[in-house]
């Protein structure tokens, strides 16, 4: 909810900001926004197709060469698979493998002549095969570096599975080729990682007799996993069963982010359990792609690691040169928006120069704009206005001379209606020492309806004070009555303290007061004044009077004078003479006034039976003193 709040409240400072600013500022920067948004948009879809484009080639790329490897590596699989069958087939070589007395220099001779330089010749045709042994569990004569007692390797952990397997190939990677006969004793041999194929012999079957063995360095094997460095771009390497990794020490990736190789290792325990493998990996903030073939024949993984560094910042290049030609496109279109609003908003800032002339109080001299539209449009009425402001100002010069004049009269009144107040309340001190209490209440009345007139400080009273001034009018006309006017009123507290115009209701009971009645009634005279809150914060006073009434059509055109809001001084009451001379001051002005203070919706209308009654319905808004309409907060226009 705060965080809306400080949202909303940011917003609003930016409006109130944007609204401040020069009418080109806000079209360069629509113009802007309008540009900066579908730019933006391209922008950052062919981003997206750069990125996923350069990504996609750097995969492409590196898969072809996987696969390349991996045919490669297929073919010295099959070489060492035929190396190895030859000499498994080989029936001399079996029956000098069981062979368990010490042959005769003859039949070695005649071996090496014929099996062993067949042997020797599979190396010369296959020469990427660097060892082709075959190892003996009888105690033969070995013949290097081909035939070999079985002791010598027994021990070792990949012998003993390739035994296991009764006749079935195994594949053993090894990270050094240990020298059987032991030349280089006292030495460490350097390090040549290689790959072995081992079969078991049987003669006859389930007899244990030896062993075929055929080794090829990994270098051979898999020319791009050793091979020198070509590029700092990408590594290859194999994981044996054992999650052994082999592959070049120099410039190895595996140097650099010692995390890698545990992650390879779970990526491969992860894809021999769910089939899944996920190409992307991070570290160190450098971003990797895993690139993953099986090898399922030697039961071994082929991997190749991409580094996305110089793809990466190829990307960059690219995204920052889009970034530049947005910055410079939208920086061009910011020129030419400035310029071309500079040469259309020209006249505009000529007419508003003027304006401001006028404001600061210089004399309106004219303005000449060429050429239409709507700024011409503006200037033209804009000097209609002047002329019209210059004429208003001349009669406001006359209008404040004669208001002047006024105030000394109104002043010279003023001191006029002191001294009839005062001679009243001297009249009225006489009624009452002479015990005429009639006459005393008479001159109160009257007193209060002379304040009340006299006394003209705004335009609007409350309710209460303009009903007191009609019951002192009441209590002063029925003097002359013989039979007096009845005042009833049906008026909420609430409502007494509602504003109202001042005069507004008098003359239309002073209308009911002279016309209703002529004299020759037997009844009682009753003059009812009820309010009544309508919807819409309105209220509606009915002013009733028993008297006489109006006839059908003076009443039809009474009401037709009112909705004019009086056109002729015809405004007839509760009347029977239809003289233009009567009343002019009366119902009209009153439909006039309201409806210049509160709008034509709001005036009064007249309802009569001839004989019966004659009914003054006004409707005007509910306002408070405070300005408030009923009880909302909201106000109104007075004008």
């Amino acid at each position: 909810m705060k965080s809306d709040k400080r949202w909303t409240a940011w917003w609003d400072m930016f409006k109130y900001w944007f609204r401040r600013r020069s009418l080109q500022s806000r079209l360069i920067a629509s113009y802007i926004f309008i540009i900066l948004g579908p730019s933006s948009l391209v922008s950052f879809y062919s981003y997206e197709v750069i990125n996923n484009m350069y990504i996609r080639d750097a995969e492409d790329k590196n898969v072809s060469l996987l696969e390349m490897e991996v045919q490669h590596i297929d073919t010295q699989i099959e070489a060492m698979v035929r190396a190895m069958q030859v000499a498994y087939d080989d029936f001399e070589v079996r029956n000098y493998l069981v062979n368990t007395a010490e042959p005769g220099a003859k039949d070695l001779v005649d071996f090496n002549n014929n099996s062993f330089r067949s042997l020797t010749r599979i190396q010369y045709y296959n020469p990427n095969v660097e060892h082709l042994r075959l190892f003996s569990s009888s105690n033969i004569t070995e013949i290097w570096p081909i035939f070999f007692r079985e002791t010598r390797v027994a021990g070792e952990p990949w012998y003993q599975r390739a035994k296991e397997l009764k006749g079935m190939e195994s594949w053993s990677f090894l990270y050094n080729d240990p020298d059987l006969v032991k030349r280089f004793k006292g030495q460490t041999p350097a390090p040549t990682p290689k790959v072995s194929l081992l079969r078991e012999m049987s003669i006859p079957a389930n007899h244990h007799v030896g062993m075929v063995q055929v080794d090829m360095l990994l270098e051979k094997f898999s020319p791009r996993t050793y091979a020198p460095a070509q590029d700092s771009e990408s590594q290859m390497l194999l994981v044996d069963d054992e999650t052994q990794i082999f592959t070049r020490e120099q410039n190895s990736f595996l140097k650099v982010n010692p995390e890698m190789e545990q992650a390879i290792q779970d990526r491969l325990a992860r894809y021999k359990a769910t089939g899944d493998w996920d190409i992307h990996y991070k570290e160190n903030g450098n971003s990797f792609l895993l690139l993953h073939k099986p090898l399922e024949r030697i039961n071994a993984d082929l991997l190749n690691i991409v580094s996305m560094d110089g793809v990466l910042k190829e990307i960059s290049y690219m995204r920052n040169v889009l970034i530049g030609a947005n910055i410079g496109f939208i920086t061009l279109v910011t020129v030419i928006a400035y310029i071309l609003n500079a040469f259309i908003l020209k006249n505009l800032r000529l007419l508003t120069e003027q304006m401001k002339k006028v404001r600061r109080g210089e004399s309106y001299s004219g303005i000449t704009i060429r050429g239409g539209g709507e700024v011409g449009e503006l200037a033209h009425h804009f000097s209609k206005l002047m002329n019209t402001i210059n004429t208003l100002v001349a009669k406001a010069v006359h209008k404040e001379a004669l208001t002047k004049e006024a105030e000394l009269r109104t002043l010279h009144n003023q001191i006029d209606a002191h001294f009839l107040y005062n001679t009243l309340e001297n009249i009225k001190m006489l009624a009452e020492i002479e015990n005429q209490r009639k006459i005393s209440d008479a001159l109160t009345s009257l007193g209060g309806m002379m304040r009340y007139n006299f006394k003209w400080s705004g335009e609007y009273v409350k309710l209460r004070d303009e009903i007191r001034h009609i019951e002192n009018y009441i209590e002063v006309m029925n003097i002359r009555f013989d039979e007096p006017v009845d005042l009833q009123l049906d008026i909420p507290n609430d409502l007494l303290d509602m504003e109202m115009l001042k005069m507004s209701l008098q003359p239309v009971i002073e209308n009911a007061v002279k016309h209703a009645w002529t004299g020759e009634e037997t009844g009682a005279r009753h003059i009812s004044i009820k309010v009544q809150e309508l919807p819409q914060s309105d209220v509606r006073i009915v002013v009733t009077d028993n008297g006489r009434g109006v006839d059908e059509a003076s009443l039809l055109d009474l009401n037709q004078e009112l909705e004019k809001s009086g056109s002729t001084d015809k405004v007839p009451g509760n009347i029977a003479s239809k003289s233009p001379n009567h009343y002019g001051i009366g119902l009209r002005n009153v439909q006039e006034r309201i409806r210049l203070y509160y709008g034509k919706k709001y005036g009064l209308k007249v309802f009569s039976e001839q004989g019966q009654f004659t009914k003054v319905v006004i409707v005007m808004p509910k306002v408070l003193l405070t300005g408030r309409v009923g009880t909302d907060d909201k106000t109104i226009d007075r004008g």
